[in-house]
């Protein structure tokens, strides 16, 4: 272990990081992929909606009359292009929830045990101080989740919280009571 100062080093930060990387790579190429490949296909469509939109002929609607044909001419670009901003805001919610929830599935993936070793080997105290206050549920390994709490806090600083708790603790803690003797009352 490195050696025990007050604060997490730069090269724990940078070790999480490049752990964390490690770990959700995976998760992260996946929804870039998922999120080029629907707008491509999003930008195509658009583009025939439109264009579909801009080739409508109102001839057939004469018995409505000519203002109201003309009317219909002047908003129809208007009325499709709202039509592509109603479905592409549709596209980027169920984008969103696709990204969230796979980020859900990647953060309760426990680590391994190899990688803990490593991380137990390498960061310092303090940084191995704020691990143990981020894993929570001791009942179950370390997660991703727990990392990625981890390196936030890190950056936050929760060690030096951590030792200003520990030091309130200590002076607010309540006096030691030392028993005092008995009495022993005489035997009649």
């Amino acid at each position: 272990m490195k050696p025990n100062n007050q604060h997490p080093t730069r090269q724990d930060a940078a070790l999480l990081r490049k752990t964390l990387l490690k770990l959700t790579a995976a998760q992260k190429t996946l929804c870039v992929v998922v999120v080029i490949l629907v707008a491509l296909v999003w930008y195509k469509l658009l583009n025939r909606l439109v264009a579909f939109g801009r080739d409508i002929d109102y001839g057939g609607l004469h018995t409505l009359g000519v203002q109201t044909i003309a009317l219909l001419k002047q908003y129809n670009p208007f009325f499709w292009w709202a039509v592509v901003a109603l479905c592409t805001l549709i596209i980027a919610y169920f984008l969103y929830v696709f990204v969230q929830g796979t980020q859900r599935r990647v953060r309760v993936k426990q680590v391994s045990e190899e990688t803990v070793a490593m991380l137990a080997q390498q960061l310092s105290e303090p940084a191995l101080e704020v691990l143990r206050w981020a894993w929570t549920d001791r009942r179950n390994p370390i997660t991703v989740g727990d990392l990625q709490r981890t390196a936030r806090e890190i950056g936050h600083g929760r060690a030096a919280k951590i030792t200003l708790v520990r030091r309130h603790a200590a002076l607010i803690a309540p006096p030691s009571i030392t028993p005092r003797p008995e009495k022993t009352l005489p035997e009649v």
